[in-house]
């Protein structure tokens, strides 16, 4: 059972939270505990922030996002800048993309189709490749906003018991919600063309799910990008990571980089420290904001955790993994737009093959060309290019010092679908992620880069509670715990753990703090 702090540490005139991992949630929560008056260390084992969210930068001067490669749904980190007196717009450069990006259907011919927010545009590209559906479109952005709405109050609040989920509000909102359908299924109302169903579902590889069997909830992923629009942070998405690591600082937040941490030290259930190089510090709250699979097992005793034992967390549902190259190309591809997502012929197999664990031997692909937007992701006359090919995780066994040679070839010849015939030879550096390398070197769970799956039975309150399962005092942040993963939902779910613990170590959430000098 979970129950909130009491004693004489709430007593204490400033209450010390250690945050672990600087990444997206570790740093939104570690700005509005700040914020709100606590004594913040923050803990990171590589000498850099950001998580999987920061930017890479070559000795050449190409920078690369590491993981996430746009901003989607401002809103919610805006409003937690504002909450710790300092404004997103200021600290960041959003640049909107329109196109947001382009989608390549493989076939004979390929078939594109430019994505952008502008709906009389949209309607007009959807109506070049299927007349039929273009009606589909207004009533899908109606239907969504309300869905939304419906279901905001549930991503905005902590489940924290599966009584939560039985709720008058909840019961109500299941009619709107679907959750008997799957993605494609609830599509199926709007669309016939299955191109178009796909541009409005392949979104849902961004939890590293199928829109064969990801909820259909989740078709607000696609709605929020053409309701709010799709971004790129000037200088990456690290700079985003950047931002925030500034105010956090400016509020006083002690940053302990390079120094992983041994253990949290625990009283019975109660979280009382952690341990780093050999060095205790004793704390009233812990937030831990590392890879679910990954970092529990490690640092949270087993005894402890009856809802989310070792054998539970190795018997849970996990999401793809990506084979990743990050390419500094000499030249520049003014006709590839910033983001293009290549949708095999056979998408649906493809997505078969990877639930079943084997690679694509035809994959889908998604190439990020920022310097179209951004020359400073490049130097003058080069392009710095991002490739991604969803493949299974590691739970299926693939011996990637094998495969990593032949699939390295394998995506560098799927860009000819896109135009890209001479990209070999003009390859100036070259840097391959494969799963193995998310396990061993980012400390990814399996390799898993979307952390758990996103299935009913992993969702609300069977997901991992931000006010962590049978402890008191350790907090999750993350897209390991509700409500999720996806940058701004991991916002959100710093929002919530913060909440928790302000109101459990009695702090006051302040609107506008006194930033320190």
């Amino acid at each position: 059972m979970n129950a909130p702090l009491s004693g004489p540490s709430l007593r204490r005139q400033r209450p010390h939270v250690a945050v672990i991992g600087a990444g997206p949630g570790g740093l939104a929560a570690a700005m509005q505990l700040a914020a709100s008056g606590a004594r913040v260390t923050l803990f990171e084992k590589d000498g850099v922030v950001g998580g999987r969210t920061r930017t890479l930068t070559t000795e050449q001067g190409y920078r690369f996002d590491l993981g996430p490669t746009f901003f989607l749904y401002p809103r919610i980190l805006s409003e937690i800048f504002a909450a710790c007196g300092a404004k997103l717009e200021e600290e960041v450069d959003l640049i909107r993309l329109d196109p947001q990006y382009r989608l390549v259907f493989e076939g004979k011919p390929n078939v594109t189709l430019d994505a952008t927010a502008d709906i009389p545009r949209m309607e007009a590209a959807i109506a070049a490749i299927a007349p039929g559906d273009v009606a589909g479109v207004r009533r899908f952005m109606a239907d969504n906003r309300v869905k939304l709405e419906t279901f905001r109050p549930f991503l905005e609040r902590p489940f924290l018991g599966k009584r939560a989920m039985m709720g008058l509000g909840m019961l109500k909102s299941l009619a709107q919600l679907r959750p008997h359908q799957q993605v494609d299924q609830d599509l199926r109302r709007y669309f016939n063309d299955p191109r178009v169903r796909l541009a409005f579902s392949f979104q849902t590889k961004y939890l590293g799910m199928s829109p064969f069997k990801c909820p259909s909830l989740f078709t607000i992923l696609s709605f929020l990008e053409y309701e709010f629009g799709v971004y790129h942070p000037r200088g990456g998405c690290g700079a985003v990571s950047d931002a925030m690591a500034r105010v956090a600082e400016r509020l006083g937040v002690e940053f302990r980089l390079n120094t992983p941490i041994d253990r949290i030290a625990f009283a019975g259930r109660r979280a009382m420290g952690v341990e780093a190089k050999g060095e205790h510090f004793a704390t009233d709250a812990v937030v831990l904001n590392a890879d679910f699979a990954h970092a529990v097992p490690k640092l949270v005793p087993n005894h402890i955790r009856k809802d989310w034992s070792d054998k539970k967390i190795e018997r849970a549902r996990y999401s793809c993994s990506t084979f990743m190259l990050y390419l500094g190309v000499e030249g520049t591809f003014p006709e590839l737009p910033h983001h293009t997502v290549l949708l095999a012929e056979e998408y649906q197999r493809n997505i078969h093959q990877i639930q079943n664990g084997s690679l694509p031997d035809v994959p889908s692909l998604y190439v990020q060309n920022p310097c179209v937007t951004d020359p400073s992701m490049a130097p003058a006359g080069h392009s710095a290019l991002y490739m991604l090919v969803p493949v299974p995780n590691l739970r299926h066994g693939a011996d990637w010092s094998v495969e990593a040679p032949r699939y390295r070839q394998l995506a560098l010849d799927r860009l000819k679908a896109l135009g890209l015939h001479d990209i070999e030879s003009r390859i100036r550096y070259e840097r391959m992620v494969t799963p193995q390398d998310w396990q061993d070197e980012f400390a990814v769970g399996y390799g898993a880069t979307f952390n758990l799956s996103h299935d009913l039975m992993q969702m609300l309150s069977f997901r991992p509670r931000n006010r962590f399962n049978d402890t008191q005092g350790l907090y999750l942040v993350g897209g390991g715990t509700h409500p999720g993963s996806g940058l701004p939902v991991i916002y959100e779910g710093a929002r919530i753990t913060a909440r928790l613990i302000q109101d459990d170590l009695a702090l006051l959430p302040v609107a506008q703090p006194v930033l320190m000098p």
